[in-house]
């Protein structure tokens, strides 16, 4: 008994995954030299080789699309990362000074916070930018709500205000 052939894939508009493929390209050049720092004209042409075959590859598998190359997302990212950015900074603060004075007291709690985001890809961004704020850890995604241990009752409410949330939110491109 052989297995039932694989359903057609649908046809997919050739001008958005060439796009999202130049993309894909450039920014893997760009992280390529800066990671890299080298300038010689056989490690540059090894460098593109392996940036062409990765996105060829990419292609390849089909996963060259919005959320690999989120283009419709714009500058918003970069807003986004810099002030995500400067929560990690505050937050390494107030983790360090319960660390150094034992008397700051630490009062872990689990809590649960509502996501509004409509994306996936936003939604997991918000899940990974409260676990990359130190003294937060987002535990599960369950629907619309991520639970999240946080080690002080002062970083639980400030993921309770809602300020992350919103951000991720105005990233994906919503005004709720």
């Amino acid at each position: 008994m052989t297995a039932p052939p694989a359903p057609p894939r649908p046809a997919q508009n050739s001008v958005q995954p060439l796009r999202h493929s130049l993309v894909l390209l450039s920014v893997l050049a760009i992280f390529w030299l800066l990671w890299s720092g080298h300038t010689e004209p056989l490690l540059l042409t090894f460098g593109a080789i392996s940036c062409l075959v990765v996105t060829a590859l990419c292609r390849r598998m089909q996963i060259v699309d919005d959320e690999g190359a989120p283009l419709h997302l714009g500058l918003r990212p970069l807003v986004y990362a810099l002030w995500l950015g400067k929560e990690v900074i505050e937050a390494n603060l107030h983790v360090t000074r319960r660390i150094l004075d034992p008397r700051l007291p630490i009062q872990p709690q689990l809590i649960r916070l509502k996501a509004s985001q409509t994306g996936d890809l936003t939604r997991v961004i918000y899940a990974n930018s409260i676990t990359l704020t130190p003294g937060t850890v987002s535990v599960d995604i369950q629907g619309e709500e991520i639970v999240v241990h946080a080690l002080t009752r002062t970083a639980a409410d400030e993921d309770k205000s809602g300020e992350m949330d919103r951000r991720v939110t105005r990233l994906e491109g919503s005004d709720r």
